[in-house]
């Protein structure tokens, strides 16, 4: 089939290198704009447009896309039998969604109808879920709430966080993808309406998601660190700077402490502090302007003490 490809992020490539290794054909990209980015702002391409251009396919970088007779013009001459939606960024109309023969698919990270919306890979962690997956639905005018075609169910390991389990969706759901359009092709598939009845949202993720309440259980906290560790980092506040907790572990402690206390601080074993019920190892924390570092040395750099507190 002719397939119209729109992405932006890394989480896209995955898929957009299976349709180039499949029997379809890429016929375009659509893309967000090129933007800033780092320290430095420089202006940098989405990494879906490195990857086309890769392989000499045309891409498509509009500003909007709504109301926008230009992109619509393109993708008739482009003539794709079906569009393909992985975290383009944007939400497509109608008009372009009805253009190609078997209309516009999406792969979305989550077990729909659970999880809907922009940060399903985030918000499972942060349930703490054992279970999420991939799922290929048709894109209609509501958000995520179109027929899905077919879903695969992914693991959540312990020690999975917002990185690894990333890629494992990344992958599935390339892999899903290809299965499902060569089905759609031969007409072997159908659709099967979602339950509406048990959908969930996954909003978008703020900033100030990343502040860590001490008060809460050490399993929450946990949730939060690792499905965060891209953006916007778990942090708090010690001895009245902002300092960023990239990696903990959920352990056993016997002491009582105040919420926030250190337990422990160990050159040898790290950073132990008390959380509302239970305690949490630290192992990779960030001082500001600095690199990473581990609680091993983090307690001999910057002479940390037992009985100081996470504020």
């Amino acid at each position: 089939m002719r397939v119209l490809f729109w992405g932006t992020p890394e989480f896209a490539v995955e898929s957009l290198k299976a349709l180039i290794d499949s029997n379809h054909e890429v016929v375009g990209v659509i893309t967000q704009p090129d933007k800033p980015k780092g320290r430095g702002q420089k202006v940098q391409p989405p990494p879906v447009k490195e990857e086309a251009l890769k392989h000499g396919i045309p891409v498509f970088q509009p500003e909007k896309i709504k109301n926008n007779p230009e992109i619509l013009d393109t993708i008739k001459k482009l003539n794709p039998d079906i569009s393909v939606v992985v975290a383009y960024g944007k939400i497509l109309p109608e008009e372009i969604i009805n253009i190609p023969k078997y209309k516009t698919i999406n792969v979305h990270a989550s077990l729909l109808p659970k999880y809907r919306g922009a940060a399903p890979i985030q918000r499972a962690i942060m349930e703490g879920d054992e279970e999420t997956g991939v799922c290929i639905m048709e894109i209609v005018k509501e958000l995520d709430a179109g027929d899905v075609y077919q879903c695969r169910k992914v693991k959540i390991n312990p020690d999975d966080d917002i990185i690894t389990l990333h890629d494992k969706l990344a992958k599935e759901g390339a892999d899903l993808l290809i299965e499902v359009l060569n089905k759609i092709e031969k007409g072997q598939i159908t659709k099967t309406p979602q339950d509406h009845s048990n959908a969930t949202y996954a909003k978008p993720i703020e900033k100030e998601e990343g502040k860590i309440d001490w008060k809460r259980p050490a399993k929450d906290i946990f949730n939060q660190i690792r499905a965060l560790k891209v953006w916007p980092k778990a942090f708090t506040e010690f001895r009245g700077q902002q300092i960023k907790i990239l990696d903990a572990t959920i352990v056993n402690c016997e002491k009582k402490a105040d919420a926030g206390e250190i337990i422990k601080a160990s050159d040898k074993e790290g950073i132990i502090v008390a959380t509302g019920d239970g305690c949490l190892l630290i192992k990779t924390l960030q001082f500001p302007n600095s690199k990473p570092i581990s609680s091993q040395d983090a307690v001999r750099g910057y002479r940390i003490k037992e009985g100081e507190k996470f504020e």
